[in-house]
């Protein structure tokens, strides 16, 4: 950590108009501290949030990242629970979440060694930018290493139950309605694209929390960072 990122997190409290005691409480913050604060920060939200998906019903159970069948699934989706095949559709949307589910403890590895990697540029784009930049900081860096560790993930949950082909046949039949768009055409990468949406919103909730109030996170070195840059 240099001094310029510890003067770029001044003219950032500068530039928002913070009071002259933020000032004075910032100036306590040592260039190491406000180093080991942010990416402490980062890393519990991301604990945090590959705790709350990686378990039983932590998609499925979640309705802000449960996952649906396909947009052009849903429309046929319909027409199935309509004649009573509705069990069958359920069945669907079980295995999805519960393939998300059993991929979702593999992030864990890969954001704590993206913050390993953070340089002084990433440092001053999460300080100076909105509640979830630290989240978007991992989904530039670790988007496509995760969607190469949940993909293997995802087909062998899918794969166990048959869901590819049920899911195959589902989609076939729907595909003579025209309801089903090529995009929907591989479950396993529907599945794992969701995971990761999932993934990063959970990591974006748990950042803005730790933003908001830094004194409920719980650790004195991040009571000290985050509350002298509020």
């Amino acid at each position: 950590m240099t001094a310029i990122l510890r003067g770029m997190i001044v003219s950032a409290v500068l530039a928002c108009a913070w009071n002259s005691p933020a000032l004075a409480q910032l100036d306590k913050v040592s260039n190491q501290e406000a180093s080991a604060g942010l990416k402490a920060a980062l890393e519990k939200g991301a604990v945090a949030a590959v705790g709350a998906l990686g378990r039983t019903d932590g998609f499925f159970g979640n309705a802000a990242v449960k996952i649906p069948l396909p947009d052009s699934l849903r429309r046929y989706e319909k027409l199935m629970r309509g004649v009573g095949m509705g069990k069958y559709a359920d069945e669907l949307i079980l295995t999805m979440n519960r393939a998300a589910e059993a991929a979702a403890p593999e992030a864990k590895a890969l954001l704590v060694d993206a913050l390993k990697q953070m340089t002084v540029q990433d440092a001053k784009g999460i300080l100076t930018g909105g509640n979830t930049s630290g989240t978007e900081y991992f989904r530039r860096t670790t988007s496509e290493p995760l969607r190469a560790k949940f993909l293997p993930i995802v087909q062998q949950a899918t794969k166990k139950v048959q869901l590819a082909e049920k899911y195959n046949e589902y989609a076939g039949k729907g595909a003579q309605f025209g309801l089903v768009s090529k995009q929907d055409a591989s479950l396993d990468g529907y599945v794992t694209q969701k995971a990761l949406d999932g993934l990063f919103y959970m990591i974006g909730e748990e950042e803005k929390r730790i933003r908001e109030n830094p004194v409920k996170a719980g650790s004195d070195l991040l009571k000290k960072v985050f509350g002298a840059l509020r």
